[in-house]
């Protein structure tokens, strides 16, 4: 055996262990893998607890959004969507004194949601020249990146693009995309390291798809906005696959980077969260490469139910989701992969959590999947993201 051979070791722990979750609180630099597959805004509050126990988080992003600022964008410059990962790389930020607040501030900033056109480019304007306070309040070497990104957005952004209530930190995202040659990846570890990012942020893949949806009455549906958007109950989502366009519904082959499979494989733990469950986790999956990297790596992996309602989830069992995630692998990795290469546990509260189409322990586990039944419901419909993130530090 070379010293560097892997050997795999069983043991007993507690759930949430709180010798070890003081342990990272203490040290969060040297604090867990812990890989979320995600997007969107459901796991912000978690981020901001997660931060304060490791700073090693890796966060996949689905780059398929199709509404609001996003859409815009996308339409504008064909690229993919940054919101989202705008979203979680300021969940990320470190918000101390210690970190970068002038340019959190900045990047979280929004354009008026009123002014008029003429207005809202002058406001563009005076940060590109570096006389708007809250440019004027960064750092001279990092003032000169936020105004060049944003000068190159400025200059490329077509006539009649609508600014209002754009966030800013898209608009310098894109800017830096267009001065990247499309590059999205580095910008947002440029932008990562400027906000100083608890965590690793990355698109899943960097191309410009739209996702699509079919229901088990053969609805086909386009963008991630229409999937979401959904009120049907008795016609579920059966089917996603990625497409060209908005008008090309056909289906496109993308895979992805290496370092993506690399940083799947080396997690401790693998969390497919609470979220949108088809538009920001089951998305993930899509490309070519994700499935087999998913079952290559050694860690556990862990589901982690909505608790309250969500829309696209709606005639969808937590087994019946259960079933759509070991699907969706098992197309990558191949279907005789076994259940607990893809997954080990789903959390749930079966006691206190609301869940839109509850399914019992025993159908759960039915499938090779064992439940860790914890109190982690917290007020209202949400879930308690302290209770979360212990136990997810616990099983890493």
């Amino acid at each position: 055996m070379s010293e560097h051979e892997l050997v795999r070791v069983s043991r007993a722990i507690a759930v949430p262990d709180p010798v070890r979750i003081e342990r990272h609180a203490r040290l969060p630099e040297l604090g867990p893998r812990v890989l979320f597959f995600s997007g969107g805004t459901a796991l912000r509050p978690l981020c901001r607890v997660l931060k304060t126990y490791t700073h090693n988080s890796v966060h996949l992003i689905t780059p398929f959004d199709s509404g609001g600022s996003s859409a815009a964008l996308r339409r504008a410059f064909s690229m993919p969507a940054v919101g989202d990962l705008r979203n979680r790389l300021l969940a990320l930020a470190d918000e101390s004194v210690q970190g970068n607040p002038a340019t959190y501030r900045l990047f979280s900033h929004r354009l008026g949601a009123e002014g008029s056109p003429a207005a809202l480019s002058e406001t563009l304007a005076a940060m590109t020249t570096g006389q708007h306070p809250l440019v004027r309040a960064i750092s001279p070497p990092l003032r000169r990146i936020v105004r060049t990104h944003l000068r190159t957005f400025a200059q490329r952004m077509p006539g009649g693009f609508d600014l209002r209530n754009a966030s800013v930190g898209n608009l310098l995202l894109t800017g830096g995309c267009l001065a990247n040659d499309g590059d999205i990846n580095s910008v947002v570890f440029l932008f990562s390291r400027l906000i100083k990012a608890r965590g690793l942020v990355r698109p899943i893949v960097d191309d410009d798809l739209t996702l699509y949806a079919s229901t088990r009455r053969g609805l086909t549906i386009a963008g991630q906005h229409a999937i979401t958007a959904r009120e049907d109950a008795d016609d579920p989502i059966v089917e996603l696959w990625l497409g060209r366009s908005q008008d090309d519904a056909a289906a496109v082959h993308c895979e992805v980077e290496p370092y993506v499979t690399e940083q799947i494989r080396r997690a401790d733990l693998i969390c497919f969260p609470m979220g949108s469950f088809f538009t920001s986790v089951m998305a993930n999956l899509l490309p070519a490469g994700v499935g087999r990297a998913i079952c290559e790596a050694p860690c556990p992996k862990i589901f982690v139910p909505n608790t309250g309602l969500d829309p696209e989830q709606r005639g969808v069992s937590v087994a019946a989701a259960v079933d759509h995630l070991v699907r969706a692998v098992r197309r990558d990795a191949g279907a005789e992969v076994p259940a607990e290469r893809i997954l080990n546990f789903v959390l749930l509260d079966v006691a206190r959590g609301r869940y839109h189409d509850p399914s019992t322990v025993a159908e759960i586990e039915a499938r090779g999947v064992a439940v860790l039944d914890r109190p982690v419901a917290g007020e209202g419909e949400r879930l308690d993201p302290t209770a979360v993130t212990q136990i997810l530090l616990s099983l890493a």
